[in-house]
């Protein structure tokens, strides 16, 4: 009874401090969007120069996150989340010191890095500390960490308001990783059931990624999985980017466009617990639809929204529906790929993804561009949220059981 409690005990502190590095991650990730006008003005940075700026964090995180999840994989989830905490931590602080367009850039793709490749080693931690009936519920509350710290740079954004405070978020966003780091290293355990996936290989039979992804079965369910994750990034980090100019440019003040973003947020972190927990709890089918179709009614909520109150609930029900459907899609990924592979698996599926986190904001730029209203820009989205509905139900068709999850692992060994 009491190694039980024990081992209940690590998996709660895993869970909680997976959470506190994804509120940094959030706050991180929305930095710039909250920043975006203040860092325009600075820099003298075209429209199309903020959609880079705003996609350059996501050009690291491609191949951060496979990165990452591949090394997962092999060395352990402990210290590779570690270094990947420190990394972002310091390249955040950097951006601070940012002196033109292109120093910007490269700070802001170092710290994507950084960021992708912690996001695989919290998935894999999460869904590892919780077991197999709790996958959902633990992933989810891990991500709604994400949208907390969005509204965290939200806040941040309306207090330092000035033109030259821009750079107080980037300082919120570095040290805090810097002093979670700390708190990994002497509070987190390993994965338990990685350590035991590991045991069970043999010493040479390490899975490698084509093994990982494509053998036993998996290889249409990790290509549609790949699907659903870029077609639902280009949505949200649209959104993410985009939402505060869009506000401004529909007549809302600067503190009104930061009501709607932290609303957003706030709707995004009750998303993320509520729809992955229902994976837990109700046939993944049932989930998936609800979560997609909710996208759609909010998306049109919001691109027909008109004042300011409409604007907030369109904001608030976007991010229940966008990010929570985020989170199902990576309770999803960890319970489609077994143990020994799952750093792998989850890695490589948020790698991919990050092709929707860079082309959302640089087709928002595009759009706005070219004089798209932002009505026009978020009905153009829904086409994309369909794509990756089919995509995401055909996963949950094909994947094995969650139960099989052992059996699945055992062909490795």
């Amino acid at each position: 009874m009491h190694a039980s409690d024990s081992r209940q005990s690590i998996g709660w502190t895993t869970i909680v401090l997976c959470m506190a590095v994804a509120i940094l991650e959030g706050l991180d990730l929305q930095s710039a969007g909250v920043a975006g006008p203040r860092l325009a003005r600075e820099f003298q940075l075209s429209v199309q120069q903020m959609g880079f700026a705003f996609s350059a964090g996501a050009m690291g995180l491609l191949p951060g996150s496979a990165i990452g999840g591949r090394l997962a994989d092999r060395f352990g989830r402990k210290g590779v989340l570690i270094g990947s905490v420190l990394m972002f931590g310091v390249f955040s602080w950097a951006t601070t010191r940012a002196w033109n367009f292109e120093s910007l850039m490269a700070m802001r793709i170092l710290t994507g890095l950084g960021l992708g490749a912690a996001t695989p080693n919290l998935i894999a931690l999460c869904a590892e500390a919780a077991g197999a009936q709790r996958r959902g519920t633990a992933v989810g509350a891990m991500y709604a960490g994400m949208p907390l710290g969005g509204a965290i740079a939200a806040v941040v954004g309306i207090v330092f308001s000035g033109d030259a405070q821009w750079r107080a978020v980037f300082y919120f966003g570095g040290y805090g990783p810097i002093l979670i780091a700390l708190a990994l290293f002497f509070a987190m355990d390993e994965s338990a059931e990685f350590k035991a996936a590991r045991r069970r290989l043999q010493s040479d039979a390490k899975p490698g990624f084509v093994e990982a992804l494509w053998r036993h079965d998996r290889a249409l369910i990790t290509l549609t999985l790949w699907i659903s994750y870029i077609g639902t990034l280009i949505v949200l980090y649209f959104l993410m980017n985009w939402l505060p100019s869009m506000m401004v440019s529909r007549g809302l003040t600067r503190a009104q466009g930061g009501l709607v973003l932290i609303l957003f947020n706030l709707g995004a972190s009750f998303g993320a617990v509520g729809m992955a927990s229902l994976m837990d709890r109700t046939a993944r089918r049932t989930v998936i639809v609800l979560m997609y179709a909710g996208n759609v009614a909010a998306l049109c909520v919001l691109a027909a929204a008109v004042g300011v109150k409409t604007m907030m609930v369109g904001g608030f029900l976007c991010g229940v529906f966008s990010v929570g459907g985020q989170s199902v899609l990576y309770a999803l990924a960890g319970q489609v790929y077994p143990a020994a592979v799952r750093g792998t698996g989850v890695g490589a599926a948020v790698a991919v993804g990050r092709l929707g986190a860079i082309l959302g904001p640089l087709l928002g730029g595009a759009l706005f561009a070219f004089g798209s209203s932002p009505s026009m820009l978020v009905f153009a989205s829904i086409p994309v949220v369909l794509v990756a509905a089919a995509a995401a139900l055909f996963v949950v068709a094909k994947s094995q059981p969650e139960g099989q999850d052992a059996a699945l692992a055992s062909q490795l060994s």
